[in-house]
């Protein structure tokens, strides 16, 4: 790629070389504008090539109104942008380059290959096509203005850069390590911004009780995940709207800490929250989750698709039919193996007594624990551990038509970094490159 000539005047700086800041550069670009891509690591897409653990979930095919029904509180922001740069444009942007891609179940997009480096290399392979300047290696510090105007940037070694059209597309908190510290939230305060307080989304859950260190490594698919509070659903128990906080079914898995899987990431917002307003207390506070006092639970329904009389008359005919067969061999043909020496426990069974002694007490205790095993949440991981950041940047200051500010003109935001956030399954990159693009063809 090109490097910076020794000029410092551009049209337009884009700080931050994701999704959203490469998209943004490229559109720019394309539109004749002489651009400088400024990115604080050595590489641009640091976190785009660990997303879909490496495969790259580059967007989903829903139609638009089962895309927004994915997204935060701030959906309606993204109506313009998808309107002008939705799925089919993002996957023509990438099959026009040859990169080939793949529809999986879902509705998830991902490259043929499987590769998130063959998706960042077609992006840079755009950058360098259309002449975008890129300086590697240095963070910017501040935004410069005179007269109340946008005039440039100065960088932590003092350098200067000066254009009248500044992109803030930093990215989030989540991985720290791939050069989301934060950054852009600072930029953007600096010059009269609000920002709604930042939270893991799309995070993994500790539990507290250790009894599924036994399960680790164990998948589960087509189970529904509920999110509790006082034995009650969340939204029903504190009578607030609580984001996502809907049953969410599907995959979940088991890890070393807790749980983790599609299911848990879409609900782990919710459970978020579900820590936070159980430690408001009566001082209608919201302390740290850490804090809490009380339960909050996960409840795991093994059996989704059955009702209590399918499954009580299931477990009858396979008592009947293996009436000398020990329940834990019986359990066999209801739930992964790993799972049910413990499961037993939960449910006060005897996994060696056989079928012929389970009473009718210790049968609604297998159906209750199928339909309802419950789980203590410990703790959402941190936001440094989630996979999106919560909040950011609030969408009223920023006209969703052009991604232009509405206090400081000549500023402008995409991706991450405004607090917009959706679920799993690609919709999270979509409204990157979809506001990386919009604000690309205005600045």
């Amino acid at each position: 790629m090109t490097k910076p000539s020794s000029t410092q005047h551009y049209d337009a700086i884009v700080i931050g070389a994701g999704p959203a800041g490469m998209m943004a550069a490229i559109r720019a670009a394309e539109r004749g504008r002489h651009v400088l891509l400024v990115e604080r690591n050595e590489s641009p897409g640091r976190k785009l090539l660990i997303s879909g653990k490496g495969r790259c979930n580059l967007t989903n095919s829903g139609d638009l109104t089962s895309f927004l029904a994915e997204f935060s509180e701030s959906r309606d922001f993204l109506r313009n942008s998808f309107a002008r740069f939705f799925n089919v444009d993002l996957m023509a942007f990438f099959e026009d380059t040859g990169l080939k891609l793949k529809t999986e179940r879902g509705g998830r997009v991902f490259p043929q290959s499987d590769s998130s480096a063959d998706v960042l290399n077609t992006l840079k392979s755009k950058l360098n096509n259309k002449n975008v300047k890129i300086l590697y290696g240095e963070r910017v510090t501040e935004v410069l203005t005179a007269d109340k105007l946008i005039t440039g940037i100065r960088t932590y070694s003092g350098k200067e850069f000066l254009a009248p059209h500044i992109a803030i597309t930093t990215g989030g908190l989540s991985y720290p390590q791939t050069g989301s510290t934060g950054d852009g939230y600072k930029l953007a305060e600096s010059l009269g911004h609000r920002i709604v307080p930042l939270k893991p989304a799309l995070s993994a859950v500790r539990i507290k009780e250790r009894f599924i260190n036994d399960w680790q490594g164990i998948a589960l698919k087509n189970v529904r995940l509920t999110v509790l509070a006082n034995n009650k659903p969340v939204a029903e128990q504190f009578g607030l709207p609580v984001r996502a906080t809907r049953t969410q079914t599907g995959e979940m898995l088991f890890t070393h800490f807790g749980i983790s899987g599609p299911i848990v990431l879409d609900l782990s917002a919710a459970i978020y929250d579900a820590l936070e307003l159980k430690a408001m207390g009566s001082n209608n506070t919201l302390p740290s989750p850490s804090r809490l006092s009380g339960k909050v639970q996960v409840s795991i329904n093994f059996k989704p698709a059955l009702d209590y009389k399918i499954l009580d008359a299931r477990l009858l005919r396979e008592f009947k039919a293996n009436s000398s067969k020990g329940i834990k061999n019986i359990f066999k043909n209801l739930m992964p193996q790993g799972l049910i020496a413990r499961f037993l426990e939960y449910c006060r069974v005897d996994g060696n007594k056989d079928a012929n002694q389970i009473t009718a007490q210790e049968r609604q205790r297998l159906i209750d624990g199928l339909f309802g095993l419950r789980l203590t949440v410990e703790s959402v991981l941190p936001i440094s551990e989630a996979i999106v950041t919560r909040g950011g940047v609030v969408t009223k200051d920023i006209n969703p038509k052009t991604m232009e500010s509405r206090i400081a003109p000549g500023l402008w935001f995409a991706g991450e970094v405004i607090d917009i956030d959706a679920k799993t399954g690609g919709y999270n990159m979509q409204a990157a490159f979809s506001t990386g693009w919009v604000c690309g063809d205005n600045i």
